[in-house]
């Protein structure tokens, strides 16, 4: 028998000696899996209307984040059926709701790469079958994000309480841990970019990070970066492109668009940080035409998620 978990949300302003009164949920089955995410302080764009044509709306909320993705044993339950609970439960511990949408009316592939969400495997959105609420409370902030597979639920929760009172510590910096089956394309591709770009014109950018469903690079060091920046700096009369791409969830436009908006991240990330030549880079993206794996796997899918440098000049 499947057995309701209550979850209690304190974001880590507790560890700051602030009292805070924390949220409890009871989720509506069992709970398979669960993965955190915490950020003192941190920021998150909270949800306010659906998907316009260009961005999704959101108010930007900071504070002491606290974000959890759970999987559910939920074979019979319908995405309406498991957010209606939650809902009840958020209204009633105060919270005003702000906007809720279904997958369809939130603008489906274009809604959920354009918020936060955390990884696959940790949270799965099907584009054809989710729901969103987003709420508020005075200062504080709260999004719910429903959606399921053919054998399992998946529930975002997202919290952001303002902070009274400066962290004393910093928190660690999150390790990024990259798939065994990606690690090591990555380290050959950063050691190697140099002479990858000299023998066949182009490298895959493979320790790359992007937010899910954002177009902005991850702060962090990224040593294909510098080693990019080293190569331009000793072949002056080179020019490249930096080619983004996707996977093949969603439209062919939104995937374009998206895929372009990280190309762009990175060649902004080249100027600020590296002071490359605007006039020697191209930023482009062609979505998922240029697949290099399977897109019937996560694992496929993650190869395909990427940013590649191609030479373009000719000697």
């Amino acid at each position: 028998m499947s057995v309701p978990k209550a979850i209690h949300l304190f974001p880590l302003l507790t560890l700051l000696g602030t009292p805070v009164v924390g949220l409890t949920l009871e989720l509506p089955a069992q709970v398979l899996a669960e993965q955190t995410r915490s950020e003192v302080p941190g920021s998150y764009a909270l949800p306010t209307a659906v998907f316009d044509g260009r961005s999704v709306p959101a108010r930007v909320v900071e504070g002491a984040l606290d974000q959890r993705a759970y999987r559910l044993e939920a074979p019979g339950l319908t995405t309406l059926a498991i957010l209606s609970p939650l809902r009840d439960q958020v209204k009633a511990a105060g919270f005003d709701v702000v906007f809720e949408c279904e997958a369809r009316r939130c603008g489906g592939f274009d809604f959920r790469f354009g918020t936060d969400v955390m990884p696959e495997p940790d949270m799965y959105v099907d584009l054809s079958d989710f729901r969103f609420l987003s709420a508020a409370r005075g200062d504080e902030a709260v999004s719910l994000l429903v959606s399921r597979s053919s054998s399992a639920a998946y529930v975002q929760i997202t919290r952001v309480t303002p902070m009274s009172a400066p962290a004393t510590t910093p928190p660690p910096p999150t390790a990024i841990e990259l798939p065994d089956d990606l690690a090591a394309p990555a380290a050959t591709a950063v050691t190697g970019l140099a002479e990858a770009l000299d023998r066949t014109g182009r490298a895959v950018l493979e320790d790359l990070v992007f937010a899910s469903g954002s177009a902005s690079l991850a702060k962090g060091d990224y040593p294909s970066l510098a080693a990019l920046a080293a190569w331009l700096q000793a072949n002056p009369d080179e020019t490249i492109a930096l080619v983004g791409h996707t996977d093949a969830s969603g439209s062919l436009a939104a995937n374009v668009a998206l895929s372009e908006r990280r190309a762009e991240a990175v060649a902004e990330a080249l100027f600020s940080l590296y002071r490359a030549d605007p006039a020697r880079v191209l930023a482009k993206g062609i979505g998922f035409l240029a697949p290099r794996a399977t897109n019937q796997t996560e694992a496929g899918r993650q190869k395909n998620r990427r940013v590649e440098v191609v030479v373009t000049s000719t000697r």
